[in-house]
Formats: C-alpha cells, sequence, structure tokens
C-alpha cells in the first residue's frame, strides 16, 4: 500500500476543461485502485465540493491560503515551503494541472500538461497569463519526474518546442463520462431548451470558453454565411462556455452578424443539461485554432452528434475518420464542413453512427488505468514504492 497525494485544486475551482479532466481522472484512481491510501489537497473555496472523495481510504486536506494566495506563495514569490509541510509525506505527488508546488528532495512527481497555447498562440492570452506561465510551466516540467501530455500533438510540442526527451512524456487521452450519451426524449429536451431560452428551433452547438483560441468569430461568420445563403434559414447557433480572456472579438462577431437574436451565449451549463443539448443539436462545431484534446468533440460524438471539427494540433485524434475535419482559418471551409451535416441525411447517419464508435474506447477508467501503469512504471524504475499506512 502506498501513499498517493494529488492535489485537486482544479477539480475544485473549474467547472469544464481542466477542472472536469481533474475531477474525473481522480475520481477514477480512486474507484478503481482502493488498495493504496489518498491525500486530496486543494486550494479553495470549492467551487464543486469533492463529495465524489468521500471514501474511508482518503483524506481531504485544504491550504492554509486561498488559490490566489498558493499561487502567490509557491509560484510567484517562489517560496519554498514544501507542499508536505501541509499534508504530510506521499510516496507519489500527482499534479494534473500545469503546475507543481515545491517538495522534498527526491520526491516522485507526476504531472499534466494539458497544451502549450501560451507557447504556440501568446497573443490570445493576456500578456500576464503568458508571462506566468512561460516562466513556472518548465520549470515544473523540468522538476518532474514524469509528464502526462493530454494528446500526442502536446507531447510533440514539448518534445519540439522545450527539447523534452520523448521518454519523459506519456499520452493520457481523457475520457468520456457515461451519462453522454443520445438523450431524444422530447419531453427533456423542451425542458432544457425551456431552462436556457432556446426555443424548439434546430441549432448548431459549440462548447468552449469564450476566448480567442476557440475561434468562434469564424464560426460566427461561417452560420451567417448559412442562414444568408438559404442553407440553414431557420437555424440557430447556441455557444456553451464562461466568458474567458479577450472574449470581446466574439461578442463584437455577434453584433456584427445582424443575426444576434439567432445567436445564444448559455454561458456555463451544469453537467446534466449538456448531454440533453448535444443530443438536440443538429451539428456540433469545434473549429479552435488549437487544442491540447478537444473533450466536447468527443462528448459530442458520445451523444450521436456529428462533428466538424478543425484539422490542426489535436483534434484529428479526436475525431479521426468520424467527423468532418476543416481549415479552422477558412470560414469558406467551415462553412463546406457544416453543409455536409446540415444537407446531406444520410452522411449525418454515417457520421452519428461513426461517432458513438470512436467515443467508446474513451472512458475514465481507460485513462486511470494507462495513469496508473505510469505510476508503477514510476515506482519500478526509481524504486520508491514504499509500504506506508492507511491514513485514518
Amino acid at each position: 500500500m502506498a501513499h498517493i497525494l494529488i492535489d485537486i485544486t482544479a477539480a475544485v475551482r473549474q467547472g469544464a476543461g481542466i477542472g472536469r479532466y481533474a475531477r474525473e481522472l481522480t475520481r477514477a484512481i480512486l474507484k478503481m485502485f482502493p488498495e493504496h491510501c489518498y491525500t486530496l489537497f486543494y486550494a479553495g473555496p470549492a467551487r464543486f465540493p469533492p463529495t465524489w472523495a468521500d471514501v474511508p481510504y482518503v483524506r481531504l486536506h485544504s491550504a492554509p491560503l486561498p488559490e490566489r494566495g498558493m499561487v502567490w506563495l509557491w509560484h510567484r514569490l517562489h517560496v519554498p515551503i514544501p507542499l508536505e509541510a501541509f499534508t504530510g509525506p506521499a510516496d507519489l505527488i500527482y499534479s494534473p494541472d500545469f503546475l507543481l508546488p515545491p517538495t522534498l528532495p527526491g520526491r516522485l512527481t507526476l504531472l499534466t500538461v494539458h497544451d502549450l497555447s501560451f507557447e504556440i498562440m501568446p497573443e490570445t492570452l493576456p500578456e500576464p497569463l503568458v508571462a506566468y506561465l512561460r516562466r513556472n510551466v518548465p520549470r515544473a516540467v523540468r522538476r518532474a519526474s514524469h509528464i502526462l501530455a493530454d494528446s500526442e500533438s502536446t507531447r510533440q510540442d514539448l518534445v519540439r518546442l522545450w527539447g523534452v526527451p520523448a521518454e519523459r512524456v506519456t499520452v493520457l487521452y481523457s475520457g468520456v463520462e457515461p451519462h453522454f450519451r443520445p438523450m431524444e426524449d422530447p419531453e427533456q429536451q423542451a425542458r432544457v431548451r425551456a431552462r436556457y431560452g432556446l426555443g424548439p428551433w434546430p441549432f448548431i452547438l459549440t462548447v468552449g470558453t469564450v476566448q480567442p483560441r476557440k475561434n468562434y468569430p469564424r464560426l460566427i461568420e461561417a452560420f451567417t454565411a448559412l442562414v444568408r445563403e438559404g442553407i440553414f434559414p431557420d437555424g440557430h447557433l447556441v455557444i456553451v462556455g464562461e466568458k474567458g480572456w479577450k472574449a470581446e472579438g466574439t461578442f463584437e462577431a455577434i453584433r456584427r452578424s445582424g443575426l444576434a437574436e439567432r445567436i445564444h451565449w448559455l454561458g456555463f451549463v451544469a453537467d446534466e443539461d449538456l448531454p440533453v443539448l448535444y443530443s438536440a443539436a443538429l451539428a456540433f462545431a469545434m473549429i479552435s485554432r488549437y487544442e491540447g484534446f478537444g473533450l466536447p468533440a468527443l462528448e459530442a460524438m458520445a451523444c450521436g452528434t456529428p462533428v466538424v471539427a478543425s484539422r490542426t494540433s489535436s483534434l484529428p485524434e479526436v475525431v479521426g475518420e468520424a467527423g468532418v475535419q476543416v481549415d479552422p482559418e477558412s470560414v469558406e471551409d467551415i462553412v463546406r464542413g457544416l453543409r455536409i451535416v446540415l444537407e446531406d441525411p444520410e452522411r449525418r447517419a454515417a457520421l452519428q453512427a461513426a461517432g458513438q464508435e470512436r467515443a467508446r474506447p474513451f472512458t475514465w477508467e481507460a485513462a486511470a488505468r494507462r495513469w496508473y501503469e505510469v505510476v508503477e512504471r514510476l515506482w519500478s524504475a526509481f524504486g520508491s514504492r514504499r509500504e506506508g499506512q492507511r491514513v485514518s
């Protein structure tokens, strides 16, 4: 039995994206490997309380300062107070969110790097955030015993841009939760539509934080063309995602389209409602300029929704031949991809079936098994697996 420490700050603080990754992967690890004891450390306040961690072999440990305070202490001031000073020792420390706290010398550490957008597209992020990440993420990568990347694309970015030895990086794909499945009950769809102010009309759906990398202005331009040209005359566009940085361009594009009444920004949507929205959509569009993985495209496929996605970065790994791939820099090509789904019922049905088949192997249980394989290799290679005492 070993003692594993996981930083779940992202899991309790962030709704989508990395927050979901940290929650679901941690949940699966705890469920599948109960022979170990775990300390789950987080800096609050907890927006999503970790009720999923209420099992006997898990101890929750909150930080002495809120999240902002711990960031300043560890990653801005670089005060070398080790994490173990707050939590006690552990056989392995895992951080699922880019950064590692200070640790005692010789401690085995595992780190997830989701993407290198701040290196590849720094103009899409606020300058202070780019500077912060460029200062701290490479530092964490150098210190980590091993690195997990969300995709082969991100793994190659780490090798190409930072010279990280390929053998130090393992690809660990995200999973899809079981409740992401086709939800075709008309009454259920009507309730969720009413909850978010959506009428009975057909719509294209996109999911992701509103920020430049998501490329929403081009999607809005493509949607406008579909309506103006009579291809999608009664259609609407639904955007799900919290407002991020540099979001003004997206909202300006909505105003400039002349179709603001048909473009609906819902903000954050509860997890239980997402499968219904995916299932109700005629098409799902993820035409990001860069993604470390692109989980919403996978969720849409699991729900039987045909996907139009960028042929850049990691998205071809996720979508494969089960979706329509387009050039995210070309509005004309985005229109082409959406037309395939909207105008060809046979192709749409084929994409629905292929998408569900494609999504099936991507489970959080498979991700947890992959995670544990890496952990066991680390313990074996470093000879650091120590029998511990179950935490009471």
